[in-house]
């Protein structure tokens, strides 16, 4: 029987550790409870994953923790003229509130929020940081 312990393990799950031989070799090692991170799982392997954690913990007869890691808000930009560019590091880039079709120096940004709470020269990171 496990001890009752105040610190918690927590193993993050991913294609190469998702399957249930995995998810249960993890928990006998100490894992009590389980991320996944929904910026790289659709809704399917979110539904599975579960599915396989609570299997094990039927096995194991110990429960087992899920956390789920909510994707943030992916910002868009507008279309540009010529269908994609390519920035290179340390290019000066803007992104603005006029709507007409990207340049290689500047493009639409449909947040307005954004661009009010940002100021010229902040760095921002782009493409997933």
């Amino acid at each position: 029987m496990r001890r009752m312990r105040r610190v918690k393990i927590l193993a993050t799950l991913g294609p190469a550790s998702q399957d249930e031989k995995m998810i249960e070799e993890l928990a006998r090692a100490g894992a009590d409870v389980f991320r996944i991170n929904m910026s790289h799982a659709s809704h399917d392997v979110l539904r599975q994953t579960v599915e396989r954690i609570r299997n094990v913990e039927k096995t194991l007869n110990h429960p087992l923790g899920i956390l789920v890691d909510l994707q943030g808000p992916k910002l868009r930009v507008w279309k540009f003229a010529e269908g994609s560019i390519q920035l290179v590091a340390g290019q000066t880039f803007t992104l603005d509130s006029n709507d007409a079709p990207g340049t290689i120096e500047r493009v639409y940004l449909p947040h307005p929020e954004i661009i009010e709470s940002v100021s010229v020269g902040d760095r921002l990171l782009l493409d997933d940081g």
